[in-house]
């Protein structure tokens, strides 16, 4: 089990990371899916055997509501059906935490249950904010949970030039469920869940 890391330099390189994907060209892309909320695509990553996942929608609403019920906090465990428990372990500053969260078994619990524990920083970026985070080697594992990693991932979260009360949220998302899986399993699982995620944010906004 790793020691917490120092906080600065991760942020700072974390923040790199999500913004060298953000500009990864639209020719190394390819569709996963595409629903009325949100268009998925997926490219192998540089981190380990899996994909790296783009998410794109436009949300109605300010950026930073939205933020705010994506980053750890009291909204995401409102919403998100995905996330069954959230305890933050550790804050640095205000924008800058240490997180332990569960999420539910997917694919009638072919995928088990997985415990997280992620680095999460939130930044300005242009007009907006991106708020991003990385899993850490920290904290004992809970029974009945298999431990999952999430190389760099990130939302960058923009308000719309030409309609300011709505705005283009981009996720980057690249989890290592790990466990015995099979990999079409989990490239299903992915393409789905981010897809679900624009729609029950959308719902969370308008309540």
């Amino acid at each position: 089990m790793d020691l917490l890391p120092n906080p600065a330099p991760l942020a700072s390189k974390l923040r790199n990371t999500l913004v060298r994907y953000h500009s990864i060209g639209d020719g190394e892309w390819r569709v996963a899916k595409k629903t009325k909320d949100a268009t998925v695509w997926r490219k192998p990553s540089e981190e380990f055997s899996g994909y790296l996942y783009k998410a794109q929608g436009v949300v109605e609403d300010v950026t930073n509501r939205i933020v705010d019920h994506i980053r750890p906090g009291p909204y995401r465990l409102d919403w998100d059906s995905l996330m069954t428990s959230m305890d933050i372990m550790e804050t640095f500053e205000e924008n800058c935490c240490v997180m332990r969260y569960t999420t539910a078994g997917q694919l009638w619990n072919i995928i088990a249950p997985r415990e997280f524990v992620d680095f999460s920083y939130t930044t300005s970026y242009e007009d907006g904010l991106l708020t991003c985070g990385i899993s850490l080697d920290y904290g004992e594992v809970r029974p009945n949970f298999v431990r999952g990693f999430n190389h760099p991932c990130g939302w960058f979260c923009v308000p719309l030039k030409d309609s300011p009360g709505h705005s283009l949220l981009t996720g980057y998302i690249q989890t290592e469920l790990r466990g015995m899986l099979p990999q079409s399993a989990v490239d299903t699982a992915m393409s789905s869940t981010l897809a679900n995620f624009y729609s029950d944010l959308k719902k969370a906004l308008k309540t």
